[in-house]
């Protein structure tokens, strides 16, 4: 559970508190969750982003 000590500014303990849950990776798990993905899809996606990755580390390898 994510905990913000507030003292004084109640906006800036809201800032920290949304910074916390976003480092914590709770609005991209909510994302995920919203629908039911095909184990296929999930699949799918998973490789295209490996590939995208590999490319990237490859050009990033090829820079220098």
């Amino acid at each position: 559970m994510t905990q913000v000590a507030v003292k004084g500014n109640l906006d800036l303990a809201i800032k920290k508190f949304n910074r916390q849950l976003a480092r914590n990776g709770v609005p991209s798990e909510c994302k995920k969750r919203e629908c039911y993905d095909k184990p296929g899809v999930r699949r799918r996606e998973a490789k295209k982003a490996g590939i995208k990755n590999a490319r990237k580390r490859n050009s990033r390898a090829n820079r220098d």
